[in-house]
């Protein structure tokens, strides 16, 4: 088997490879992308396994499916826990590959998993769909703009019929007439592409059993429930609600020695997109259920708006963990989940 270290550049690629049985070691830089394809390209004529090893990275899908079509075995890691195993103070391309290489030869190689070409095409429609409403709502605060610095405030009134024709009747300069034309063109054009996105994504919730499943819950919609599915991939990966509220970020950064406990803010370390749609699904869930409303309004009064809606975003991940390792629906949920710390129920459940 021959076994290679990849430390991936957007440019360029630095490797470390070592055949186990003939012992042999090589190092080389292969520019991106012809250089490298064509290494690969010779490296599997030789008809022999190949395990490569790289750190996970945001732009190398090419090259992964380079390796899928050679059939070369590919084990993607995590970057801070390979970065956290580096010992000398020097830190150059190829001693990263060389690190990397020796995690993969001595089995400490720290593996991630790694969602499949489906599952990365659907994240691609809601990171689509999100950055698109992301700018249709910069382009509705520019047009609030120019309607407040000519004396109207009209909030949402402003996008219905009468709103617009008052803020299309105002005098301005020349400039200002162009930004104000730019911007409702743009508007015009985004709202029916978020519409036919937002189309898309209701089809495929609708074809996931799994989304159909946590759409019980009161408050989640096809969007949410969607994109828990596909972030978190295997449920089975996780063994209880904390790790899914410390893989969506949603669990306190700690700082703790001796004894000594300090809980920071919350990590935000993965998906932020995720964390987005949760606090807005959770906040739609306080309209809707009582139960949650009475929960809000006690945390707002403890600890402030910002921290109850967090807070409220934990628990309805926790929750929609649970319906989908335990394929239950929302009532099912009530009647078996976990009821810790009421009167009644010692033993958090009823």
């Amino acid at each position: 088997m021959i076994i290679i270290g990849v430390d991936y550049h957007p440019e360029f690629q630095q490797i470390a490879s070592v055949d186990t049985e003939a012992g042999d070691f090589q190092e080389c830089r292969l520019q991106h992308r012809e250089e490298a394809e064509q290494f690969y390209r010779e490296l599997a004529k030789r008809a022999v396994a190949v395990r490569i090893g790289m750190e996970a990275s945001g732009h190398a899908r090419w090259l992964e499916r380079l390796f899928g079509e050679l059939q070369f075995e590919l084990w993607i890691g995590d970057a801070t826990r390979i970065c956290s195993q580096r010992v000398r103070k020097q830190k150059t391309d190829r001693q990263d590959a060389q690190l990397i290489l020796q995690l993969l030869v001595e089995d400490r190689f720290p593996r991630i998993w790694v969602p499949s070409a489906e599952n990365r095409d659907l994240r691609q429609l809601l990171w689509h769909r999100h950055r698109m409403v992301q700018a249709r709502t910069r382009v509705m605060n520019q047009l609030q703009a120019v309607a407040l610095n000519e004396g109207l405030r009209c909030k949402k009134r402003l996008w219905r019929g009468q709103g617009r024709e008052q803020l299309e009747s105002f005098q301005l300069g020349l400039w200002a007439s162009r930004r104000r034309h730019d911007l409702l063109q743009l508007l015009d054009q985004l709202n029916p592409t978020i519409l036919e996105l937002t189309q898309a994504i209701e089809g495929e919730a609708e074809k996931c059993p799994k989304a159909r499943l946590l759409r019980t819950h009161p408050g989640v919609g096809a969007l949410t429930a969607l994109a828990f599915v596909l972030i978190l991939g295997d449920v089975e990966r996780f063994r209880c609600g904390k790790q899914v509220a410390s893989y969506l970020g949603l669990a306190p950064a700690e700082d703790s020695s001796g004894g000594r406990r300090r809980l920071g803010h919350i990590s935000k370390q993965g998906s932020s997109m995720a964390r987005f749609l949760l606090v807005e699904a959770a906040q739609a869930t306080v309209r809707s259920d009582p139960s949650w409303r009475s929960k809000y309004f006690h945390l707002m009064q403890r600890r402030g708006r910002k921290t109850a809606k967090v807070a409220l975003a934990r628990r309805l991940a926790v929750d929609l963990y649970w319906m989908w390792r335990k394929q239950w629906d929302y009532e099912q949920l009530i009647r078996f989940g976990s009821h810790a710390g009421q009167r009644g129920n010692p033993h958090g459940v009823q």
